[in-house]
């Protein structure tokens, strides 16, 4: 599978709330591989830790139902 581009995952990170877990967790994932890549634009980077914050901050606050783990 080919590596979205920084841009898609910061993206991708907006549409946590609609995307089933998995793929919830792997966005998350791709994310924090940018963060971790000193190669990819600072600033970028910089933008998707705020997002990926603020999306963590969201599920913090989450009421779960049922089965779910978070």
């Amino acid at each position: 599978m080919d590596q979205p581009s920084p841009k898609t995952i910061y993206e991708n990170l907006n549409d946590l709330e609609k995307v089933d877990i998995v793929t919830s967790a792997r966005y998350r994932q791709l994310a924090q591989a940018v963060l971790a890549d000193t190669s990819i634009n600072e600033t970028l980077r910089q933008n998707i830790a705020e997002r990926l914050q603020q999306a963590n901050h969201l599920l913090a606050i989450k009421t779960v139902d049922g089965d779910e783990s978070y």
